[in-house]
């Protein structure tokens, strides 16, 4: 298998298990953080956006740190796995769930401030519980400004550099992503290599953002 497949593939396999759990996380979050009001939300919120600002790298040390075998990550993983997480597909997958984490929240957040209140309190008074409301009124509401919100976080996914190198490093064929690859691949000087990986990656880029973009275009007509 060529060396752009095998990129592709893991480059894949990392943004979908990252973009899957942070919608799973990130989204019951958003609506708390949109519909709640308490002491330090404000601080809450600026920390769960910080990697944002901070540089990829700086999470990648971060992470190293957690991912070790003696860190909190990496003690967890070895009690569930024969394998280090280091130097693992998954790492890459964690980085990228960090990095992309943000992104999502960030979007999920907008999504929900803009479905109308009075929609929820009117499904309440007919009856249904707070969690029937939001799972048949809230959520239908805002559904496509969180799949945009999805799509940009696994684009940001695939495009991860810094912070995965740093925990699972550039093995092909195992945690070398689309990324990863160009880097390496401009370094041995292949060219031919790191455009072609540059292409793919361009594309699929092009992909998330166009259908990124009609979610939220349709979800703002379906708002107004």
């Amino acid at each position: 298998m060529s060396v752009v497949m095998l990129s592709v593939i893991v480059s894949l396999k990392v943004a979908l298990l990252a973009t899957l759990v942070v919608v799973i996380l990130a989204t019951p979050l958003a609506w708390y953080l949109t519909r709640r009001n308490f002491t330090g939300k404000f601080l809450v919120e600026g920390i769960l956006l910080l990697p944002l600002t901070l540089p990829p790298v700086a999470i990648g040390l971060m992470l190293l740190m957690l991912m070790s075998p003696r860190g909190i990550l990496g003690r967890f993983w070895l009690a569930v796995s024969d394998k280090p997480l280091l130097l693992s597909w998954q790492a890459a997958a964690v980085a990228a769930m960090v990095i992309s984490f943000p992104l999502y929240l960030k979007a999920a957040m907008e999504s929900f401030a803009s479905v109308p209140q009075r929609l929820e309190s009117m499904a309440e008074t007919m009856g249904l519980s707070p969690w029937r409301c939001w799972w048949k009124v809230t959520l239908p509401l805002a559904a496509r400004g969180l799949g945009a919100g999805a799509l940009l976080a696994a684009a940001r996914a695939l495009g991860e550099f810094g912070a995965t190198t740093m925990v699972a490093g550039s093995i092909p064929g195992e945690t070398e992503t689309l990324a990863v690859g160009i880097y390496n691949s401009v370094m041995n000087g292949d060219e031919y290599t790191a455009w072609s990986l540059a292409t793919v990656s361009l594309i699929l880029a092009i992909i998330a953002t166009i259908a990124s973009r009609s979610l939220s275009h349709y979800s703002a007509i379906r708002a107004v």
